[in-house]
């Protein structure tokens, strides 16, 4: 995966290759099929490519359909739904070995003044005191240099789960936060902090589904991908600094878990929500 903040925004840069055409590069990685969270990056600045710089992206929409191949380039090619007075939308297809992986629907809308309201954010230790996620693998007798090597554009400061680092809540068994932040300094193009932001969002949902069954997310008998991922962005924010990953799962059954998400600027801004759901399905070792 991107190593370094310089590496990631390459990462997200698409070579446009014919009008609403464009391909994604992969990076120099050991996993076996690609990071869900970079094809959602990428899709969605296919579709900003295709829209009006007036317009900011506000939501999207999204499902997997096929494992990505690591080895390959991606194709995103993007269908211009709509173009309206306030809203546009774009349908963004990413194709390899001539079938799709993955489809993406976002939606633009022109900046205006409106009704302003928000939730407030839990109470929580700030990020210098949290431990960082390598030093969580080196815990639990991972291997921190795989790790690092892998996920080294992002930085993680674990906060806790329910039942560790957090208090246990029989109305609400599955919680996890976590503060994370690009690695390094990004521009000041909004879409970068976006498209950051949406690859990073990805990382650590589908393991707040896991908690309550005492499952991590790298147990050899989970076989784990995600389903469906969805974001709404509602106030400006820098990826590249601190920003609360406010994680609950509500529910789980049928070899299938859905997370969801607020998350904070350091600040406390509300600044978006996520959901994923994704299959967790148990199965017994031979």
């Amino acid at each position: 995966m991107a190593r370094s903040a310089a590496q990631l925004i390459d990462l997200l840069s698409l070579e446009q290759i014919d009008v609403d055409l464009f391909r994604g590069r992969q990076p120099d990685t050991d996993r076996q099929r690609v990071f869900g969270g970079q094809v959602a990056a990428q899709a969605l600045i296919a579709g900003c490519n295709s829209v009006d710089p007036v317009y900011r992206p506000h939501s999207l929409h999204s499902y997997f359909l096929r494992p990505g191949d690591p080895s390959v380039p991606i194709i995103y090619d993007v269908e211009r739904l709509r173009d309206g007075r306030s809203f546009a939308t774009r349908r963004v297809i990413a194709r390899q070995h001539g079938r799709p992986i993955y489809f993406q629907t976002g939606n633009f809308q022109i900046e205006e003044e409106g009704l302003d309201h928000q939730d407030r954010m839990p109470e929580v230790m700030p990020p210098d005191e949290a431990i960082s996620l390598l030093d969580l693998v080196k815990m639990q007798g991972g291997n921190p240099d795989a790790f690092s090597r892998e996920w080294a554009a992002l930085e993680v400061r674990y906060v806790g789960i329910s039942g560790h680092g957090l208090p246990r809540d029989p109305d609400r068994p599955a919680q996890a936060r976590i503060w994370i932040r690009v690695n390094g300094e990004l521009s000041d193009d909004p879409l970068e902090h976006l498209a950051a932001f949406t690859y990073a969002s990805d990382l650590t949902l589908l393991g707040a589904a896991l908690i309550p069954h005492g499952v991590v997310i790298s147990d050899p008998r989970l076989q784990p991908a995600s389903l469906d991922h969805a974001v709404w962005f509602h106030r400006p924010f820098r990826a590249d600094r601190w920003w609360l990953y406010d994680q609950h799962s509500p529910s789980a059954l049928g070899g299938r878990g859905l997370a969801l998400a607020e998350v904070y600027a350091e600040d406390g801004t509300l600044v978006s929500t996520v959901a994923q759901e994704g299959l967790i399905r148990m199965r017994e070792r031979d």
